[in-house]
């Protein structure tokens, strides 16, 4: 069976103040995530599930289904704060949902084969697909999973600091440890920090880290759920506290279930952050059609 693909666009685009999601960044008014879904139908993907938000689902299927029809299977889950949270009480004062493993975890009933899932606004390189479908169709079983492992100072933003998974590895290649850091930046010696507590903790330029772009077998989703629990038992009354993809991978390292590779790129990713990031994209997408790496109009 081919390979699904699973796309984040459930995000509340909170620093970028609009919906990010739907916003036209190529020639002819293509998303990012239509890079990404271009990519994965060339590199053998079958099928393409949306995570998104149920308010917005209307005009993003308007936006999608005309272009996609005949080309790749689609399907739409929705994630909201309520979902899988039964038995639990939810802080009154909170409005995000949980985070991208509990967006994964929506999926548990419409993703039952191999599947890879990507961020919707971030640019991952046709590499990275080729490199994901050959994983997922050679080697991806329920006790070896992949997470694709971009170089830090390639996952960058000029306009903000940026939260990363930041890997640590083994001389195999594979997954040891992972750790979301956040607020990532480069300071103006050229150092690139994280920030925590109060306290900057210096990161080398060719760390690897994880950009949510991560091959499994369905299996994981139950992992998801089962993790789920003990968060909201000891994170649940915290109003920001995320339940991350990454940290689920390194509880799937954690509990002898299985080991997670981590494949190398050099791509350099790109993708919109924050508004100031908008112009770059677009320049690095026009630098990619005119490069001719894709069409003037994808569809």
């Amino acid at each position: 069976m081919a390979p699904t693909l699973v796309i984040l666009a459930a995000g509340m685009a909170s620093r970028y103040g609009s919906m990010k999601q739907t916003e036209g960044f190529g020639p002819a008014g293509e998303t990012i995530m239509e890079y990404s879904i271009y990519d994965a139908i060339h590199a053998g993907f079958s099928k393409v599930v949306f995570i998104i938000r149920e308010d917005f689902a209307e005009p993003f299927k308007k936006v999608f289904e005309p272009k996609l029809a005949g080309k790749i299977k689609t399907a739409y889950v929705y994630q909201s704060l309520d979902k899988f949270t039964e038995g639990f009480s939810i802080p009154a004062d909170r409005v995000k949902p949980w985070g991208t493993a509990q967006a994964l975890l929506c999926c548990k009933e419409e993703v039952k084969e191999s599947f890879a899932i990507i961020n919707a606004d971030d640019y991952y390189g046709k590499e990275a697909f080729a490199l994901a479908y050959t994983f997922l169709t050679k080697e991806c079983n329920e006790t070896t999973s992949c997470i694709l492992g971009y170089e830090l100072v390639n996952t960058l933003s000029e306009n903000g600091t940026v939260s990363r998974g930041v890997c640590a590895i083994n001389d195999q290649g594979y997954l040891t440890s992972i750790h979301e850091r956040t607020n990532i930046h480069r300071k103006q010696n050229g150092q690139i920090v994280f920030e925590e507590n109060g306290m900057e903790t210096p990161l080398q330029e060719d760390t690897r880290v994880s950009m949510n772009f991560m091959c499994f077998a369905p299996g994981f989703i139950k992992l998801c759920e089962q993790e789920f629990v003990t968060f909201l038992q000891t994170k649940g009354q915290e109003l920001k506290s995320e339940f991350y993809i990454p940290y689920v991978a390194g509880r799937f390292k954690e509990l002898g279930l299985g080991e997670v590779k981590v494949i190398p790129t050099n791509a350099k990713w790109f993708g919109v952050t924050y508004k100031e990031d908008a112009p770059g994209v677009k320049a690095s997408i026009d630098a990619l059609v005119a490069a001719k790496v894709y069409p003037t109009s994808l569809w």
